[in-house]
């Protein structure tokens, strides 16, 4: 193609700067304490923050919230004392108890730990153990790379925290960013019909969405969705009429079960995945495929055994007596009494209003990120796309959307907490800027669409840019809902 030159040099610069950005942001990751979401201890005004500005300084650290501080206590569990236990609580006689462990260390603390409510008797006392609640699969993984750089450089997460964090950050986040530019690049290529159409998703994967915001703390959320491009990658990179080959039943059953993993509503993905393969090749899709999703899925089930001596992910005892203890964040209110935050929005509104900030209010999938739009558009329209798009993929990208929206509608009740966008749908982010192509095609062909696309794109680059310094903040529609007194958790 003539223009084929050119168009491979716009996608190599755009690579770079994202590419780049994202390592700047890593390199200088550090938990800022912000005056605006914090009060003075004396303050005790209803409309006063609920957190306290220290009154020491803090310990420098290159992590930024409880979320991914509960991985980095695993971490450091794991490697510095040979445990998943991240803290201990002391249970006297009386019923009083003291606190212990690496969680509860400055630089350390979390409010995402469980509390073993089996407890150990030793002697005078009992001793309960405290655990990470986020699934351990990753925290183990990450834990090897820190054993490597510990026992190859000498690197402590206690003595040298942003050699050892920004490391794994980078191996975690950066690296697979950049594979996914990579593999979407090609796709690109392949599947679209104008260079504008191509050229505006590459953009939107290189600085519209979330998954650079979230590049620079541990998470599982961007990983899942680099994962979930590797396993529909072989499908897309072949013709509809030509066989795969055994190696692509494993490859994308592996991270198939892998999305599995890390994101668990991902499930639909191997299913779907399973059910579409079934049609291609069915004995290899049952000999191949369905072993190769297994594999992760045994492999975490057993390493979360050998974590907390239970085969279920420690999600599904949220409500019980593990996240529910004396102390807890989590336990629930007593009769008569409201806790506010953000943690607790589903008790300040209605069902409708959740739903509507899930979708196009503060936390709104569509209102932060509109070119989404754009996406879900593509999945109507993509089944009549010319002969060489893959017709199964919108309608399979489809059916995976709506089952996990509604999941989220429906099981979650805090938008993920304090978090810039709704974190728990990043993973869907490299099919939808796949299925956003044929319409990214047609909105090239004119002058007024171009533009639309343009101020779709302005919205989406704003809202994922807003909280580069830490991930771990609400999003600007919240935060401008917020001072105006709209909404108040």
């Amino acid at each position: 193609m003539p223009n084929e030159t050119p168009r491979s040099l716009v996608y190599s610069l755009l690579s770079v700067c994202a590419i780049a950005i994202v390592y700047a942001h890593i390199s200088n990751a550090e938990l800022v304490f912000e005056p605006s979401i914090h009060r003075d201890e004396d303050d005790t005004s209803p409309t006063a923050p609920s957190r306290v500005w220290p009154k020491e300084r803090p310990t420098p650290m290159p992590t930024f919230s409880s979320n991914d501080r509960s991985r980095w206590c695993t971490i450091r569990a794991l490697v510095d004392e040979g445990s998943w236990v991240i803290g201990r609580r002391h249970v006297a006689g009386d019923g009083s108890y003291r606190d212990e462990g690496i969680v509860f260390e400055d630089g350390w603390k979390t409010l995402d730990k469980v509390l073993d409510p089996a407890p150990q008797d030793n002697g005078a006392e009992k001793v309960q153990n405290y655990y990470s609640s986020k699934p351990p699969l990753l925290s183990g993984l990450a834990a090897g790379e820190y054993w490597a750089l510990k026992h190859l450089f000498g690197w402590s997460i206690t003595g040298q925290p942003n050699l050892v964090v920004k490391t794994i950050v980078i191996t975690f986040n950066a690296i697979p960013f950049a594979l996914m530019l990579l593999m979407l690049r090609r796709l690109f290529e392949r599947l679209g019909a104008s260079d504008w159409g191509r050229l505006f998703a590459f953009a939107a994967a290189c600085f519209g969405t979330f998954m650079t915001t979230f590049a620079t703390t541990l998470n599982n959320h961007t990983p899942a969705a680099v994962t979930a491009l590797a396993a529909l990658y072989p499908l897309l990179n072949s013709e509809n009429d030509r066989p795969l080959s055994s190696f692509s039943f494993l490859f994308s059953g592996f991270f198939a079960g892998l999305t599995a993993c890390l994101e668990l509503p991902a499930a639909a993905l191997v299913g779907l995945m399973f059910l579409l393969l079934l049609g291609r090749n069915w004995s290899r899709a049952l000999l191949l495929f369905l072993p190769a999703a297994v594999l992760p899925v045994a492999a975490e089930s057993f390493i979360n055994y050998s974590a907390i001596h239970q085969w279920l992910p420690i999600q599904t005892k949220f409500g019980t007596d593990w996240y529910e203890y004396p102390g807890s964040y989590w336990l629930k209110p007593a009769a008569g009494t409201v806790k506010h935050g953000i943690d607790w929005a589903r008790t300040h509104e209605s069902v409708g209003a959740y739903c509507f900030h899930v979708l196009i209010g503060h936390h709104g999938v569509f209102s932060l990120t509109p070119i989404w739009i754009l996406s879900f558009a593509g999945m109507a329209v993509g089944t009549f796309r010319r002969e060489n798009w893959p017709r199964y993929l919108a309608p399979l990208t489809l059916v995976m959307s709506l089952v996990v929206i509604a999941f989220y509608l429906v099981e979650s009740e805090n938008y993920g907490g304090w978090t810039s966008g709704l974190r728990w749908l990043i993973w869907l982010t490299t099919p939808w800027l796949i299925v956003l192509l044929p319409v990214a095609d047609w909105l090239g062909q004119r002058r007024w669409s171009r533009w639309v696309g343009y101020g779709l794109l302005a919205v989406s680059a704003f809202s994922a840019n807003f909280a580069a310094n830490n991930p771990w903040r609400h999003p600007w529609l919240y935060q401008l809902l917020e001072a105006y007194g709209w909404i108040r958790y």
